[in-house]
């Protein structure tokens, strides 16, 4: 795999899609996380209104099902370098990682991570916001591989061997 020459990338030209979790979705992260018998999550968010809605309801939903939420973390969508929330999004050590929210900001935090931590994609899951093609391509396919997450619809996606496979099975 080709290292990231660094992890800032040019400001946006267009503004980010910010779209609120759907119920099927918010479920299919749920069983996601159970079917891989993690305990523990950290989860992580953009700052926009919708991201943080998303974050809350992947958090109580969660802890409902009898989960642990260790932390919740936050970005900016710009910044200098996003070092510490990806210095605040590693420390707790969960069983897994899930991600939301708007795409620049997602993936200036997802380049910091591969850049300064040992955060791997493969114990990560994503929301639907996600899952387009272009936004995965702001970090890379090929830094991705296992990175796991759900459509609005309740099925799944994976980056594996650097593309997006879509998951054809119905919802959860």
């Amino acid at each position: 795999m080709e290292s990231l020459t660094s992890p800032l990338l040019p400001a946006p030209t267009t503004h980010d899609p910010d779209p609120m979790a759907t119920p099927a979705e918010i479920a299919a992260v749920i069983a996601l996380a159970r079917g891989r018998r993690a305990r523990t999550l950290v989860i992580g968010s953009g700052r926009t209104p919708h991201a943080l809605a998303t974050a809350r309801r992947i958090d109580s939903t969660w802890t409902r099902a009898g989960g642990i939420t260790l932390a919740t973390i936050t970005w900016p969508e710009t910044a200098a370098s996003w070092l510490r929330q990806a210095t605040r999004f590693v420390a707790p050590a969960p069983d897994l990682w899930v991600m939301t929210g708007p795409a620049t900001g997602w993936a200036q935090m997802t380049r910091r991570l591969l850049w300064s931590t040992p955060w791997p994609p493969t114990r990560t899951l994503a929301t639907a916001a996600l899952a387009d093609p272009h936004t995965l391509t702001l970090v890379g396919l090929p830094h991705l591989n296992g990175l796991t997450g759900t459509a609005a619809d309740g099925t799944t996606w994976q980056v594996e061997n650097d593309a997006l496979i879509r998951e054809e099975r119905g919802p959860f």
